[in-house]
């Protein structure tokens, strides 16, 4: 995927902080079961396919990397590893991957549980994500290490949870297809954006009132981006450097 990152700085009410609002909720679950619920699934639906492909990077065939990467999440939520992440130190997805790695390091002994019965609340598998994961790793294997796999997956997984959640918010505003038009100038793609003037005919509005639903979409664009990043980090100082490095990662070749 290439996508057009642009970084912004600075908060608006559309997206409010949640400042690591998945693991603080799923800390809560005995308090708050119904939050932490639902902030787990999508901790778990953002970092599914970053998790997958590291573990296919420790040669694990598709079915055994999608078992693996089921198991872990379920192992993460049964045993509460999260609650042990320091949101004052590092980042959370480096404890993510520090935790699969110590995970995937003892396989073998995990295997043995789930063939005995253990450990069989696993998620349910999203099959068109895992489709997605694979067409990923296929494409960065060759030319990434398993850390760099892992952070490139990461990086997409952001810019698609955020794309995602705009999509989500012009849809509730009734302008979907305005979206489905625009979408190209922040997401990239193949193919060139056409040009202002061509568009701004096909739409029937004046190309000034398109670059101006551009500038506002690029806007919100770096607003979602950074409330996705805001769930894993602690401060707005982290948030800028987190996007920067999400930058740094989805330009590599």
């Amino acid at each position: 995927m290439r996508t057009r990152l642009e970084i912004g700085h600075g908060r608006s009410d559309l997206f409010p902080s949640t400042h690591w609002s998945v693991v603080l909720a799923a800390g809560r679950s005995q308090a708050e079961p119904d939050v932490a619920g639902v902030a787990l699934a999508e901790l778990c639906q953002t970092y599914w396919a970053p998790l997958y492909n590291f573990v296919r990077s420790r040669g694990y065939a598709v079915h055994d990397a999608q078992d693996l990467t089921q198991s872990f999440f379920a192992y993460l939520l049964e045993y509460k590893v999260y609650a042990r992440a320091d949101r004052q130190k590092g980042k959370f997805r480096s404890f993510l991957l520090a935790s699969i790695k110590n995970f995937v390091a003892d396989a073998v002994d995990r295997e043995r549980t789930l063939k005995r019965g253990g450990a069989q609340n696993f998620l349910p598998l999203n099959e068109e994500q895992a489709v997605e994961a694979e067409a990923l790793f296929q494409t960065y294997s060759r030319t990434s290490n398993e850390d760099r796999l892992f952070d490139r997956s990461w990086a997409e997984a952001l810019v698609a949870a955020g794309l995602d959640r705009l999509s989500a918010n012009y849809k509730r505003e009734g302008k979907e297809q305005l979206f489905s038009e625009l979408r190209i100038f922040v997401a990239g793609g193949a193919d060139a954006p056409p040009t202002y003037a061509d568009l701004a005919d096909r739409l029937r509005i004046a190309e000034s009132t398109l670059r101006s639903h551009v500038t506002r979409l690029r806007a919100r664009y770096r607003e979602a981006l950074r409330a996705e990043v805001r769930r894993t980090v602690n401060t707005e100082t982290q948030v800028d450097e987190e996007l920067h490095e999400l930058l740094h990662v989805l330009t590599q070749a």
